[in-house]
Parts: structure tokens; C-alpha cells; sequence
């Protein structure tokens, strides 16, 4: 939807039940905000408030029109902090492990990417399937071109969605049409910081590939660039597949492990995001912890390319900031409840059960701050960005029998996670315009 679409009413008054969380509640047992009829207030598209019906009807001028959501859940918009764009097209591509999974389907497909028609046309597609499944914000890897940056901020931009995107880094282990130099790539990437983050809700990752495409040069001007604008980015993985983990201890032999690669260019950090972290050891764990680096677990993916399982228990003990991924494409879901089915399976792998209160915090509030903006983005805190998404336990036969079944707020949220998909978003709201609704009639909000 345009930034000219139609001016928005002064008020916007949403009823339904509302969730929101204030703190992990896996430590904080009131951690839950929860009104099952309740009301969210937005206006000049923050919130204004949230809370229950009985309490604020009363307040609202007699002018206001309420949209009635009710038999919904109105939660904020889910948050994804590691997916490739330019890998929509590859997603299901098959393949033994990751390293092959790159050469044979990814790094053929980014090429395409330096002609921004076709930049543009991929950014379009993502962005609506990300806003289809309810994700308001997310974490985006572009390719080496400038110009796959420039098409996703574009696309982004038109829609005033709170976006993080960068330009990925790469100068060695890769096709040559890929391949940028230590300079170039810096070069490229600061002026892109200085073009398009904080304009408007659109925001700069310096985004290094992973360890084994950069030379230890093009780490270390990347940490030079993550010194000099310190609010900016940090985005890459780490110890994804053991293969993986080989070959970058045979490329930086002086380093301890994977993660003090990065340690040693200075990328650890507050702002900074890793991909999947399954093979850390609790040396690595402690030093995320102490420099608030953040992982961002990606589960269809190390499923699908069977890199392992995150270790949920040590990760908590270390307690380094975590949120959920899709890692499109190598993830096989856009949606960020079926990211949750296959968290949840993952976790009990390891011996941990995740509760379905803890998944949707970790989608919205504790990604958030994992990403150092829970102020901004993940919850019904007044003053928030009013990103939010409106759930519909009735979505699907299955669905609206088992819901119809559930006597807790915990038994709710579990099957929307097990069960959900993008069918379950019956519409998605971005500073607090609609900026996707499912296409029944029926699910169009009321007044």
C-alpha cells in the first residue's frame, strides 16, 4: 500500500482480544499482557494505548469508530531476524548440506541481481509474503549489488514498513561475478548507510556473508565501518554446519573459534545479529553474552539442510539475547508460526520445552531487543510503532476445532503455532495503516 494512500482517521480504535508482553516469561511470570476483550488505540500511527474494553471505552470520544475484531487476537507484528531476499526464488531447491545448497542454487540466483528490474520484482514478491504471514519487521540479507539494496529500502520505503537491510560483503570463495573487493565493498556499503538508514523507518546492516567469503581485510574495514556508525547493523552467521565450522578453522587458523573471527574485527556488538549459532561452544556463548550479540535461531533451515539442533538450555544459561528466523530460503516457511512448529520440535530434540507464551515473545518483544529497539517495535507500549496483526483462530477447519477446544491463553497460542500458517493472518497493520488483509470478504473488519 502507498504512503498516498487515503489519510488515515485521527483515532484508530481496534477491539479484540490483545497480547503483548513486557518482559521474557520464561523469567517474569506477568510477563504476558493479555485482555481477552480488550482494546488497542492507535493514532499518527503509534499506540496510543492497549488495554481492557471495560476500562477504556468509556475514555474515547464519542466520534471514535471501533473496528470489531473480536473472536481475533490482535498481537504485534512478527519480527523475522535472518532471511535472504534474494532467495525466494531457491526455496525448496534441494540439496546434501549447505556448502553445496550455495554453490549450486544460491550464488546462481543473486547474480540476477545487479539488474534492479529484476531486484525490484523479487523485493515486491518478498515483501508482500512476509506481510501475507504477518512479519512487520525483519532482518534482510540483499546480494553483493548496491542495487538489490536500493530495490528492497524502494520497496520497503513505499510501504513505511521498519526494515534492517544490507549489502552482503564478499571478496573471496565465490563466483567472480559475485566477488567485491575489501574497499569496494566498504566503499558501497557506508555510502548506502548514508543514503538510507534512519530515513524514514529504514535501517543499515553491515552484512560480511559469513567468515569463509571475506579476507581477513574486508572483516577488519567492516568493523572500522560497525566503529564509526555504532547505531548501525551488524548482520552474518556462525556456526551453522560442521563442514562449515572446518573450513573456517582451517581459513583463520590463529582464531579460537568461529565466532572470535568476528570477535577479532570488532563485530560484536550491541545491534549485532547471528545466524544460527549451533556450533558455539560456551566459551563463545559467554562472549555473546558480554558484548549482547544476539542469535537469531533459524530452524526449518538447519532441518532442511540438517545442520543441527540449537541448543535452547546453554544459550539460556549464557543468556544471550535470542529471537526466531526463517532463514528464507534454505528456511522453508515464510511464515513465523510454522517457524515456531519447527522451534518447538527442535527444542524438545534437545531436551528443552519451549512454552507457546515464549515463541510469540521471541518473535516479537524479545527480538525487539534483541535488535536494541524495544522501544520501537514489538510491543503495545505507548509510544510504539503500531505494527500488529490480527490472528484468526477460525482460519482453518482444524484450527477452529482445536481452538474451540483450548481453555487457556497458553493452550490458544500453542495451536495457533502448531497449527497456523499465513491462512491465520486475517490482516497486517504497519504503523497502523492496513497493509494486507486475507482476500475473504468475511475477514474484512467491521465498523
Amino acid at each position: 500500500m502507498s504512503n498516498a494512500a487515503a489519510e488515515l482517521p485521527a483515532l484508530q480504535v481496534y477491539r479484540a482480544s490483545i497480547l503483548h508482553f513486557t518482559g521474557d516469561p520464561a523469567l517474569h511470570q506477568d510477563a504476558a499482557q493479555w485482555h481477552q476483550d480488550g482494546l488497542l488505540i492507535v493514532a499518527d500511527g503509534q499506540v496510543q494505548i492497549a488495554g481492557a474494553y471495560a476500562q477504556l471505552h468509556a475514555s474515547l470520544p464519542p466520534d471514535a469508530v471501533v473496528i470489531d475484531y473480536r473472536g481475533k487476537l490482535i498481537v504485534p507484528g512478527f519480527i523475522d531476524t535472518h532471511l535472504h531476499y534474494p532467495q525466494t526464488d531457491i526455496i525448496a531447491s534441494p540439496a546434501p548440506g549447505l556448502l553445496p545448497w550455495l554453490q549450486q542454487y544460491t550464488f546462481p540466483a543473486e547474480r540476477r541481481f545487479a539488474e534492479p528490474e529484476h531486484a525490484a520484482e523479487v523485493a515486491e514478491f518478498f515483501i508482500g509474503q512476509l506481510l501475507r504471514c504477518g512479519t512487520t519487521s525483519a532482518m534482510v540479507y540483499c546480494t553483493v549489488h548496491p542495487e538489490s539494496v536500493e530495490a528492497f529500502f524502494s520497496a520497503s520505503e513505499r510501504r513505511n514498513l521498519r526494515m534492517v537491510a544490507g549489502k552482503v560483503l564478499m571478496d573471496r570463495n565465490c563466483p567472480e561475478f559475485l566477488r567485491d573487493t575489501a574497499e569496494g565493498g566498504a566503499r558501497d556499503t557506508e555510502a548506502l548507510i548514508k543514503k538510507w538508514h534512519k530515513r524514514g523507518r529504514q535501517l543499515v546492516a553491515i552484512t560480511p556473508r559469513f567468515a569463509p567469503t571475506s579476507t581477513d581485510a574486508q572483516l577488519q574495514l567492516a568493523g572500522e565501518l560497525a566503529r564509526a556508525y555504532p547505531d548501525t547493523y551488524i548482520q552474518s552467521h556462525v556456526a551453522e554446519n560442521t563442514d562449515e565450522v572446518a573450513w573456517v578453522r582451517q581459513l583463520f587458523p590463529t582464531a579460537r573459534s568461529y565466532l572470535d573471527v568476528y570477535d577479532r574485527a570488532g563485530l560484536l556488538r550491541p545491534r549485532a545479529m547471528y545466524g544460527h549459532g549451533i556450533w558455539l561452544d560456551d566459551a563463545d556463548f559467554r562472549r555473546m553474552n558480554e558484548t549482547q550479540s544476539a542469535i537469531a535461531v533459524c530452524p526449518t533451515s538447519n532441518l532442511f539442510l540438517g545442520s543441527g539442533l540449537f541448543d535452547f538450555a546453554r544459550a539460556a544459561a549464557a543468556q544471550v539475547p535470542l529471537s526466531l528466523a526463517s532463514d528464507i530460503g534454505a528456511g522453508t516457511a515464510f511464515s513465523m508460526l510454522q517457524t515456531m512448529n519447527e522451534t518447538f520440535k527442535v527444542a524438545r530434540m534437545g531436551g528443552t520445552t519451549l512454552s507457546a507464551l515464549r515463541m510469540f515473545y521471541l518473535a516479537t518483544l524479545g527480538a525487539a531487543r534483541s535488535m536494541q529497539l524495544e522501544d520501537t517495535i514489538g510491543s503495545f507500549a505507548p509510544g510504539a510503532e503500531a505494527d500488529f496483526i490480527v490472528l484468526d483462530p477460525q482460519a482453518t477447519p482444524l484450527l477452529a476445532r482445536r481452538t474451540a477446544r483450548t481453555d487457556s491463553l497458553e493452550e490458544l497460542l500453542f495451536a495457533l503455532a502448531l497449527l497456523g500458517d499465513d491462512r491465520s493472518v486475517a490482516a497486517t497493520y504497519a504503523a497502523g495503516r492496513m497493509v494486507h488483509a486475507r482476500a475473504a470478504a468475511s475477514d474484512r473488519p467491521q465498523p
